[in-house]
């Protein structure tokens, strides 16, 4: 193996001697070279791009591919294809997999069936949303996370070496500078003239000697900085117009999220489509279902149900009764104790409050999950899953 100890030697002097210099920089002990207004605003700009584009990039990720292990598990799988050159296989969305559960089930439970027809109809509507999103997934990947990608993997991997250069670069002017200063304060004392009563004649010879090795010593401390002055200005051009280049990556990623947001007009117009076209879809099936919950008094007299929720007015349209017309049977009625505050959806109704004591009954041909409830002279009709029946 080829091995430059030389080299070694210099690049170990050369990281000294940076170290050394940002640590008196940190410390205040030495004096930092300013980059100018324009290039430290570049630098601030291109700093806050990037931190937001790789916010923006990793949300959107999360935003296509919500569950977190699936999302880890798929960039795993993707930078295994993208080493192997493979194209990526296209996954099932959880959409698809549920359409493809339903459609499942239906067979099971028989697809002739009302739950099990209706099962494969809604199954097959979720396969399509499904595919929907997928679509919508695969185009938002190419036209809007990949150019965000490309720009953090690519664009700014180069702004950023490029950066530490130049920090490198004014570390090594800066050592320059300081040792060009120490060499012509020990310059200046060495070309100091000596008393000639007290100091012996052999001085003087080695005063002379000295004073040419430093002028020596600050004619070469110049000539490296003026070196060191000249590639640090090269690369604080580089890094600049790199720097510039942010404008134009602007302007891409602002064309990117115009897509984006075509793809997702797009998008959720196909599903609520979809969404529309199944409804109309199971408005046509046979309404072959009645909920109709058992309510039964146990032993304090509470009616017993599922859960207190009333049923939409609209149900009670069908039986047509007139309130107003209802009257009180002459034997049948009872006490009940309100369990829960209910507002009257319409002028059929009776507004209920906690804990009143109001009259009930029922009438002939009058849904069973509701009763009459008179209040004094107010009367309308009450669910039955609001009350508990005393007597």
């Amino acid at each position: 193996m080829d091995f430059n100890v030389k080299k070694l030697a210099s690049d170990a002097g050369v990281f000294f001697t940076r170290a050394v210099q940002f640590t008196e920089e940190k410390l205040g002990q030495a004096e930092k070279t300013e980059l100018d207004a324009h290039l430290e605003n570049l630098l601030a700009r291109a700093d806050c791009t990037k931190n937001w584009t790789e916010k923006i990039y990793r949300q959107t990720e999360i935003l296509l591919q919500p569950n977190p292990i699936d999302h880890t598990g798929a960039r795993i799988e993707e930078f295994f294809y993208e080493k192997l050159d493979k194209k990526i296989p296209s996954r099932i969305t959880n959409g698809e997999l549920l359409g493809q559960y339903m459609q499942d089930a239906a067979n099971d439970f028989g697809a002739a069936t009302p739950y099990g027809s209706t099962l494969m109809k809604v199954g097959e509507y979720q396969r399509k949303l499904g595919e929907t999103e997928r679509e919508f997934m695969q185009t938002s990947a190419i036209s809007f996370l990949t150019p965000l990608r490309n720009f953090l993997e690519g664009d700014w991997r180069t702004i950023s070496r490029e950066r530490r250069l130049l920090e490198n670069r004014r570390l090594d002017l800066d050592v320059c500078k300081a040792r060009l200063k120490k060499a012509k304060v020990a310059e200046a004392k060495a070309s100091a003239m000596p008393d000639f009563q007290e100091t012996r004649p052999r001085n003087y010879v080695l005063s002379a000697s000295a004073s040419a090795l430093w002028s020596e010593e600050v004619s070469k401390a110049e000539h490296e900085l003026r070196v060191a002055q000249t590639e640090f200005d090269r690369q604080a051009e580089v890094t600049r117009l790199l720097l510039e280049g942010i404008s134009s990556t602007h302007v891409n990623h602002l064309r990117c999220l115009h897509e984006f947001v075509e793809a997702q007009a797009t998008y959720y117009a196909q599903c609520h489509r979809l969404m529309q076209e199944l409804q109309r879809e199971l408005a046509r099936f046979p309404n072959t279902f009645t909920v109709t919950p058992s309510i039964s008094a146990g032993p304090s007299g509470v009616a017993q149900s599922a859960m207190p929720a009333a049923p939409h007015s609209k149900a009670m349209e069908a039986d047509g009764l007139k309130i107003e017309e209802v009257q009180a049977p002459a034997a049948g009625t009872r006490k009940a104790k309100v369990l829960y505050d209910y507002d009257a959806a319409d002028a059929t109704e009776l507004s209920l409050m906690a804990d009143e004591l109001i009259t009930v009954y029922t009438v002939p041909g009058m849904d069973p999950d509701w009763l009459i409830g008179e209040r004094g002279n107010q009367k309308g009709k009450v669910p039955v899953t609001y009350l508990e029946l005393l007597s």
